[in-house]
């Protein structure tokens, strides 16, 4: 894209979910101070809070039929999945202002959670056009498009399965409670189909970006820059192996670790198994069972992307890994 400052936006909206997080404790008021940030920098600005689950996307795409030239999403992932949802396929860019349980995306490109300190540091973003996911899940009842990883299996299952009582009460802590509650169970295999062959799992992440629920790296070598997929697939139904999984994990060793499997894939498929109910997540929300198909939409969203997360340096990284 051509130069870019941020006087080139008459008409900001900010898309907000009340309920996330600081938001959600803070009510209107830090809201208010992005306002004030953002207007000092030249823009005009409209805030649109979301009214309830899954209504964010229809507020992205109302405001762009309505002459919105950028589109900040405030909240955690779930808000900006649903934004970006109802902004796939339009020129309009899409920032973020990091506020919800997790922030993933804001977390990946180093913006990290401050939320006004990001408001602050939109005018040092570049838009960026980049490919996206979609699943078509459900038998093909349930097609969504998504941001940053798709995952089958057990993560998938302890989204379905947390708390929101407890959620609201400690955060993505809850994730955690929910999945070391399953230590010690045996998990249901499936099978994924990638470029050809197939492999036999109990987890599957399909990514776009290392970051994973803010706290670990899993896809260590894919970007958001990048036209095909990371697939790390775990293996085996006993829970007892993903000890070992998790101390590979930390020590960011994953790599060689006998049971996982690392790969590429523009386009990944899941068959429906006899013998269980398999979940799918998008971006940390539930988004249906097996079967489905996941694969890569090319040239498909504007994101403004801060200096440090530019495309060369991200190539830059991946050219030293390999070294």
């Amino acid at each position: 894209m051509g130069a870019f400052t941020i006087a080139t936006y008459s008409k900001t909206v900010v898309i907000y979910n009340p309920c996330a997080g600081k938001l959600g404790r803070k009510g209107g008021a830090l809201i208010a101070r992005a306002v004030t940030i953002l207007e000092a920098d030249g823009h005009r600005v409209t805030c649109c809070p979301t009214t309830g689950p899954r209504t964010a996307g229809a507020l992205a795409r109302d405001q762009i039929a309505r002459g919105a030239d950028l589109i900040l999403a405030a909240g955690g992932d779930g808000t900006l999945n649903e934004v970006a949802e109802g902004m796939a396929h339009s020129d309009v860019p899409l920032g973020v202002l990091p506020a919800g349980t997790a922030n993933v995306l804001a977390m990946e490109m180093k913006l990290g959670g401050d939320f006004l300190g990001a408001a602050r540091r939109l005018g040092d973003c570049r838009p960026q056009r980049i490919s996206i996911g979609q699943v078509t899940s459900d038998a093909g009842a349930t097609t969504r498009y998504f941001l940053l990883m798709a995952g089958i299996g057990l993560d998938a299952h302890v989204v379905y399965h947390v708390n929101a009582p407890l959620k609201a009460r400690i955060g993505k802590l809850a994730y955690w409670v929910a999945g070391w509650s399953m230590l010690g169970r045996n998990l249901p295999e499936f099978s994924i189909e990638a470029d050809g062959l197939t492999h036999r799992c109990s987890f599957a992440l399909i990514s776009k970006v290392r970051n994973y629920g803010g706290d670990f790296e899993i896809a260590r070598h894919v970007s958001l820059f990048d036209d095909d997929f990371e697939l790390v697939l775990f293996q085996g139904r006993s829970t007892l192996r993903y000890v070992r999984y998790f101390a590979g994990l930390v020590a960011r060793r994953i790599e060689g670790i006998s049971g996982i499997v690392i790969l590429r894939a523009r386009r990944v498929s899941a068959p429906k198994p006899h013998d269980a109910r398999i979940f799918v997540q998008i971006d940390g929300e539930s988004a249906g069972h097996l079967p489905a198909e996941i694969r890569i939409v090319p040239d498909a969203l504007t994101l403004l992307v801060p200096p440090e997360y530019r495309p060369e340096l991200q190539q830059q990284r991946a050219e030293l890994c390999q070294e």
